[in-house]
């Protein structure tokens, strides 16, 4: 059996065409989870704004990265259990774009 085949223990989910994460149709709105805001710092690449804020909750504490392009925000979020691999990971990739020869565009061609 395929596991995407078994039947998921918390029921069925079916589409609801309101993106991830929205409520249901008959369920209320979860109230407001109470963050305190430890740190928080700003960088602009390009025409990309992105705000790193080290936060608290009562679950625990948490790196929220938003991307701002035009209005336009993408959030993630890296537990703080997370944030020495996510560093490292990144590290390794600051490393390998340093170290890597980009690649040169193609000749156009003359004619």
């Amino acid at each position: 059996m395929i596991s995407n085949e078994r039947p998921s223990p918390f029921g069925r989910r079916p589409y609801q065409g309101h993106g991830y994460g929205a409520p249901k149709y008959n369920q209320q709105p979860r109230p407001p989870v109470n963050e305190d805001t430890l740190k928080s710092g700003e960088v602009q690449i390009e025409r990309k704004n992105f705000v790193f804020t080290l936060k608290e909750n009562p679950r625990g504490r948490f790196l929220r990265i938003t991307e701002d392009v035009g209005g336009r925000r993408d959030t993630i979020i890296i537990p703080s259990t997370g944030l020495a691999d996510f560093k490292k990971l990144v590290d390794e990739m600051v490393k390998a774009s340093d170290e890597i020869q980009p690649k040169q565009p193609a000749p156009e061609p003359q004619g």
